[in-house]
């Protein structure tokens, strides 16, 4: 356990950090999660809807750190492919 002061801080700021970023984390992933759930099933209107939702939840956790760069690109990438060849077929 933190003895000092300044310790007990660090791990007060730790705590409540980790609940904000699992709290991101956990939305983004289930943004993602509906999308491709939408573009499984086939309605192009829907599958359009939740892309956009998925894509805006994806950027926010990108810009607040919680996801890296490269990785809210990839997710974004393979859901925008998924979503051309829904809409191609």
């Amino acid at each position: 356990m933190a003895h000092s002061k300044s310790a007990r801080k660090a791990v007060r700021q730790t705590i409540k950090r980790t609940a904000r970023n699992k709290a991101v984390r956990t939305f983004c992933r289930d943004q993602v999660k509906a999308c491709r759930e939408a573009i499984a099933s086939g309605d192009k209107a829907r599958a359009a809807e939740a892309f956009k939702a998925a894509t805006s939840s994806v950027a926010t956790a990108v810009s607040k750190g919680v996801i890296h760069k490269n990785t809210g690109s990839r997710h974004i990438s393979r859901l925008n492919r998924q979503l051309n060849k829904l809409s191609a077929k």
